[in-house]
């Protein structure tokens, strides 16, 4: 049975197009993977899928009655409401349907010539619904879910104005999963998510009996929740049926046999063209060359996949820092309230750190009190001397209409435009993207202008939260392998053990000097 059903979409931004005559249908029960490079249109797709954004050409058909739920990194929560009112909001239509039995009920009380069997027969239809989802079990309900994703150690009445971007995703996310639909649209579910939470959402998908489209750069993770893959592509979308690894091999299987294709017939193009050539002019072969044209003419050229720009990092370093880089004194980390107990620990130069743990346990916020961002909320803090530190900040919450060019070149105004372009592409931007202002790119392709201008300034000391979010497996590989070969500090908060276990040589978990209960 087919939910969803897209025919002969195509869609651009400017010059810059996306899809060119797509089709795609997906089928009841199926677990897809939605998967290609930065910027070729992922989230776009979703957004057409979702009715946000009305295509150029082509059609959208939903199958009658089918609920839908999407997660969109960018959807506002209400101001002055609670983590718990915005879960419960997954349940408003039995909320609507209590409220109408009162509302029956009331009738029932004060209008005599109400026609009784009707009202008490709207009411059963109600009352098994309500029996049937749960209703009076939901607060139960949400607290599991809510501690399962790492909500409930945020505190479920805690305002949501308060929240981080990442919680706020954590909030759309729980209330996501406790709406059931019939069909999920998870763009980058596990950017925000610990390893813990992880493997939860892992079994719950792999569990999930209805359709859901998944994008994510996380390839374990992907591979053991999907079987089937749509690859986005020079604005096609072609379908492979298994995970992640089955595409990969047909993929390069279907390249190689592609590009020998390719070779084979520009060999016979060009004997095909030699002939003619050299026989068109003369009398007793002009007939044989017309021919021989002919074949040319009608001849279904095979093109080649033009090659993507492939990113490289290199960070440019800075003179060598003292041997201490920040030691601490009875170090306390916080806002309002403490969320660490008092910290003694030294960083010293060469070292590789990686900073895990649950969300919400001050990962960021260590980070922020390390480089000055924000003040201990209590003991003290001593930096070392020579310090060059390259930041990387897990989001940038401030809307940014400046082009990627005008962007890095405001960071290094002696650059002359060329060396701005050419540091751009050497992150893995192509022309038109970075000509475009970043508000209108992808989240990967933001963050790969960012990395430009940590690359391009020299330093001694990488300080790096969450970098890998967004990136593609291509861009997330170039940066673990340029990390390794840093010769400086680095202190990292990732939630991939793929990606730092190879960079670190040291590892702090935050879950043994937080204050808060870790659930």
């Amino acid at each position: 049975m087919s939910i969803c059903t897209v025919e002969n979409l195509s869609h651009g931004f400017g010059d810059r197009g996306i899809f060119e005559d797509v089709s795609f249908r997906l089928l009841k029960g199926e677990h897809v993977g939605l998967i290609g490079a930065n910027g070729e249109g992922k989230s776009t797709f979703f957004s057409v899928l979702t009715g946000k954004l009305v295509p150029d050409e082509g059609k959208v058909s939903w199958s009658s009655k089918v609920r839908v739920g999407y997660l969109d990194q960018h959807a506002k929560l209400e101001k002055g409401t609670t983590i718990r009112q915005n879960l419960a909001k997954a349940f408003q239509y039995l909320i609507d349907a209590e409220a109408e039995i009162m509302d029956l009920y009331n009738q029932m009380a004060e209008d005599s010539n109400l026609d009784m069997d009707k009202a008490l027969e709207k009411i059963g239809i109600l009352q098994d619904m309500l029996d049937h989802h749960g209703y009076y079990t939901l607060d139960i309900k949400i607290e599991e879910v809510a501690s399962a994703l790492g909500l409930s150690a945020l505190g479920l009445d805690r305002d949501v104005e308060d929240l981080s971007g990442g919680q706020r995703t954590k909030v759309l996310l729980t209330k996501l999963l406790l709406e059931e639909p019939d069909i999920l649209l998870l763009d980058e579910p596990t950017n925000y998510l610990d390893e813990e939470h992880i493997v939860w959402l892992k079994r719950y998908l792999q569990n999930y009996e209805n359709a859901f489209i998944l994008i994510s750069h996380d390839i374990p993770f992907l591979d053991e929740v999907v079987n089937l893959i749509y690859h986005v592509e020079n604005r096609r979308l072609t379908r492979y049926v298994g995970g992640y690894n089955d595409f990969t091999r047909i993929y390069e299987q279907n390249k190689y046999a592609l590009e020998a294709s390719y070779n084979r017939q520009q060999a016979e193009i060009a004997r095909l063209e030699d002939f003619v050539a050299r026989n068109k002019a003369r009398v007793s072969t002009r007939g044989i060359a017309a021919s021989r044209q002919k074949v040319l003419d009608k001849m279904d050229i095979i093109e080649l996949n033009p090659e993507k720009p492939k990113p490289s990092f290199i960070f440019k370093t800075a003179r060598t820092s003292g041997r201490v880089i920040v030691e601490t004194e009875n170090l306390v980390i916080g806002y309002d309230s403490a969320l660490s107990r008092p910290l003694k620990f030294t960083l010293e130069r060469g070292q590789k750190v990686a900073l895990v743990g649950a969300n919400g346990l001050g990962k960021s916020t260590l980070l922020k009190s390390i480089l000055g961002l924000i003040e201990p909320f209590d003991g003290a803090m001593h930096k070392g001397e020579f310090l060059n530190i390259g930041y990387f900040e897990q989001e940038v919450k401030t809307k940014n209409d400046k082009t990627c060019i005008d962007e890095v070149w405001g960071s290094f105004p002696a650059m002359t435009q060329q060396e701005v372009r050419s540091a751009l592409a050497k992150v893995g931007l192509t022309r038109s993207q970075l000509e475009s202002k970043l508000a209108v790119l992808s989240g990967g392709e933001q963050a790969k202008v960012r990395l430009c201008k940590i690359t391009n300034t020299p330093s001694n000391v990488l300080v790096l939260d969450e970098p890998t979010n967004h990136l593609d497996p291509e861009a997330k590989e170039e940066l673990k392998r340029a990390l390794i070969e840093y010769k400086g500090t680095i202190l990292l908060v990732s939630h991939e053990p793929e990606f730092y276990r190879d960079i670190v040589d040291e590892i702090w978990n935050v879950e043994d000097w937080t204050t808060k209960v870790v659930l």
